[in-house]
């Protein structure tokens, strides 16, 4: 009968502290080395701020109201009420895909901004003039500028910013806007925030505030656009109608007055007539201005209101990591890997030597 032998292995806790100790200074020199990489890396790091503005939007009376409610719950029994015909397009849960276009963003190269020095430019010319890059970025840089790139011949961006021919320069500036800003929209609550990060304190807070104007505008162009184009449509015909009934008023006040002493009746059926073209004109009139005040009133009716829950403010704390924590991390690793290499690594370097 054979008996299994098993081998257990047992970690010398007590052994291994022996050798590290046995290696302090070793260690120390690794840790220190490390540690100055750490200060230069936590030095070539900007520190970076985050603005927030929160919002609760009104819920469309047109589509996520009552209505809605009532459409789903007899879709569950296999009843189609068609209540989300009316729903919006464009509802709190794709405000982040409105953020992160570029049509969205492109509009926000333009917009000038202060920094917390008091020095005034534009957003696109403080993306490309104060956002420094760390040392460790160019050679990566470097190499990517040896390979050969195929030139573009795009025109456009210095005559006016569009979307369809971007410059390099704005489409590069569109991706770290696109990096910076981000919106979240709580699915149970539909609250947004909106979260703007930038090297410049005062510039977070301002371009923060931008989006807020911006997405509001954005959603009450969309929900008023029908209502505003019928206003302009029965405006239009108000104003039209209102010329006819004053040449036609004019018109009828020169007949009779040109006519007064006449008793001719062929007169007085002319005078009757060209009353009832005008009053027919002055009731079209009527009609037109009642069909546009009810239309401007549609557009009131239609413009979502927007609770501002915290408005956008100049953060006095930093959201990026800690200089002094990104130093303990390199400090940390500096440790470990020379721990690593104490326990292992230099066994396994002299074996190898010694099999060549």
């Amino acid at each position: 009968m054979e008996q299994e032998t098993r081998h257990t292995h047992e970690i010398d806790v007590l052994a291994i502290i022996r050798k590290l100790l046995s290696e302090i200074k070793f260690l120390a020199v690794v840790v220190a080395v490390f540690a100055v990489i750490g200060v230069i890396v936590a030095l070539n790091k900007q520190k970076s701020y985050t603005a927030n503005v929160i919002l609760a939007p009104e819920m469309s009376s047109g589509g996520l109201g009552l209505s809605e409610t009532i459409g789903d719950m007899a879709s569950t029994f296999g009843i189609d009420l068609g209540a989300k015909s009316g729903m919006d397009a464009i509802y709190p849960e794709i405000y982040p895909d409105i953020f992160s276009s570029t049509d969205f963003i492109l509009t926000l190269l333009d917009v000038p901004v202060t920094m917390l020095n008091g020095e005034k430019k534009t957003y696109a010319a403080h993306l490309m003039k104060d956002d420094k890059t760390p040392f460790w970025s160019y050679p990566m840089k470097w190499v990517l500028s040896l390979i050969p790139k195929k030139k573009l011949n795009i025109q456009g961006a210095k005559k006016g910013r569009d979307v369809f021919s971007l410059s390099d320069e704005d489409y590069n500036n569109c991706n770290r806007i696109r990096g910076a800003i981000s919106c979240m929209v709580d699915k149970k609550t539909s609250v947004i925030t909106i979260n703007v990060t930038d090297n410049d304190p005062k510039v977070a807070a301002i371009i923060a505030d931008t989006l807020q104007n911006r997405l509001q505008k954005y959603i009450v162009d969309y929900r008023t656009k029908k209502s505003r184009n019928d206003f302009e449509y029965y405006k239009k015909l108000y104003e039209e109608s209102k010329a006819r009934y004053l040449k036609a008023q004019k018109t009828y006040a020169g007949y009779v007055d040109g006519n007064q002493d006449v008793v001719l009746q062929s007169i007085r059926s002319k005078q009757d007539d060209l009353e009832n073209d005008m009053q027919l004109k002055f009731n079209m009139m009527n009609q037109m201005s009642t069909q546009m005040q009810a239309a401007k009133a549609k557009i009131q009716e239609r413009t979502p209101a927007f609770t501002t829950i915290q408005s956008a403010s100049i953060p006095h704390r930093a959201s990026s990591t800690p200089r002094a924590l990104i130093v303990l991390i390199w400090m940390f690793m500096g440790g470990l890997l020379g721990s690593l290499w104490v326990l292992y690594g230099r066994d396994w370097w002299q074996s190898r030597k010694k099999r060549k």
